[in-house]
C-alpha cells in the first residue's frame, strides 16, 4: 500500500494501540500523556522536518516528515479530531479560495 490511503490505516492501528492501553506501545505510551505529550513530541519533529528541509537530503526529509505525520495523527486522536476533519477543512478552504 504505497498511497495516502495508509493514513486511514495508520490512523486505525493508532486507535488500537491506544484502546489496548499496552504498556509496551510507545502509541499508549504517548496518549497516556495527553495531550501534552503528544503535542511536545510533534513539536520537536515539526523542527526537525524544517531543519531536515534545509540542511539535510531527501531521505531525512521523508523519515522526518513520516515522524512528524504519525505524532499529528496520534495527537489528532487523543484531541478527539478524525484525519477527515482535517482533510474536509483542506476541502472547504479550498473551496472558497
Amino acid at each position: 500500500m504505497q498511497d495516502l490511503e495508509f493514513l486511514n490505516t495508520l490512523e486505525a492501528i493508532i486507535d488500537g494501540r491506544i484502546e489496548s492501553g499496552d504498556a509496551a506501545s510507545y502509541t499508549a505510551k504517548l496518549a497516556a500523556g495527553a495531550p501534552q505529550l503528544p503535542a511536545k513530541k510533534l513539536g520537536e519533529e515539526g523542527v526537525e522536518v524544517a531543519l531536515a528541509g534545509v540542511a539535510e537530503d531527501a531521505d531525512r526529509l521523508t523519515g522526518e516528515s513520516a515522524d512528524l505525520l504519525y505524532h499529528l495523527l496520534v495527537l489528532l486522536r487523543v484531541r478527539s479530531v478524525r484525519l477527515a476533519d482535517v482533510v474536509a477543512e483542506l476541502e472547504r478552504r479550498h473551496s472558497e479560495s
